[in-house]
């Protein structure tokens, strides 16, 4: 008997859904009498993987609910998707013709089943996404500061500077207070920060955005986090590496973390020493650091040794 493989595009109100090998299709409402029908509806055909694109959010509670009627879920990413079915040569995009497309991409390609996150680690994913959202606003209102004269619009700005400040306080204790109250994680934050270079915005990232550290070894980790160079030649033609995809986020955390560990960390200072040395340019050699970053901080999280005794 041929594998089960779901394909569900996801909308606002509703969730299309496509079946292969056999091309069943039917459509539910994105809220729990939907949800609840499609579970039912899936669960007895027992599929190897459902899989459904990243959509901003809309996707959340379809792969929770799935997630705990025991479904293989798994979010994946809507360029790659877009690509495949401009491979395909389809031009028509509908709701039902990209369930099909999804479904056939997961047949495909056969990605791995990773556990999805728990609420607590959803919870704290929002929280860092929130402090991330906070920051990006009071640099706006500071660069908009520099530009105004009039002494009631920066009296404007000051206020909403002083008010954002204080929410990213109170975000701030949130986060911690998610963090320091959950034995597992303070744990894991005590080992990742002994690292130097690693503070908590850091530690935090990589518990919340990739609980896989520790599981996996140094190139999957590397992938995981998109920094990863991949190669673009053809013939005798000789292209520069680069990186992309994976979880940017954690991909930006990491190369903050390069640019004061190859400051302060006198192993990663080395090594980006020696990058320089071999005619890298600096860019390159961050990126370098943050992937030996990487790699350190996975043998810590995987040996539970800090770094002082690694």
């Amino acid at each position: 008997m041929a594998a089960v493989i779901v394909g569900i595009d996801v909308a606002k109100e509703h969730l299309d859904v496509h079946i292969r090998p056999g091309g069943e299709a039917f459509r539910v409402t994105r809220d729990a009498p939907g949800l609840d029908e499609l579970v039912n509806q899936l669960v007895p055909l027992e599929p190897v993987v459902v899989a459904m694109e990243a959509t901003g959010g809309f996707e959340a509670i379809v792969a929770a609910s799935l997630g705990t009627a025991g479904l293989p879920v798994i979010i994946v990413n809507p360029a790659q998707v877009r690509s495949f079915a401009r491979a395909l040569g389809k031009r028509a995009k509908t709701d039902p013709i990209d369930a099909a497309v999804i479904a056939h991409f997961a047949e495909t390609t056969n990605p791995e089943i990773r556990p999805l996150p728990d609420d607590a680690t959803r919870l704290l994913s929002d929280l860092l996404a929130r402090r991330r959202q906070i920051i990006q606003m009071i640099v706006a209102e500071r660069q908009r500061a520099r530009m105004l004269t009039a002494p009631r619009l920066q009296k404007s700005v000051a206020r909403l500077l002083k008010a954002l400040q204080r929410e990213l306080e109170t975000i701030d204790k949130d986060i911690d207070d998610s963090v320091r109250n959950t034995p597992a994680w303070r744990h894991k934050e005590d080992l990742l920060r002994t690292v130097p270079g690693v503070g908590p915005t850091i530690a935090r990232t990589l518990l919340a955005e990739m609980p896989e550290l520790g599981t996996l070894d140094r190139r999957e980790v590397a992938s995981l986090a998109g920094l990863c160079p991949f190669t673009r030649q053809s013939g005798q033609w000789r292209g520069k590496s680069f990186i992309g995809g994976g979880r940017s986020n954690v991909r930006s955390m990491l190369y903050m973390g390069a640019l004061s560990a190859s400051r302060f960390n006198p192993v990663l200072h080395a090594f980006y020493e020696h990058m320089l040395a071999l005619g890298k340019p600096k860019t390159v050699a961050l990126i370098a650091v943050a992937r030996k970053l990487l790699t350190i901080l996975n043998a810590i999280i995987r040996e539970e040794q800090p770094w002082l005794t690694t």
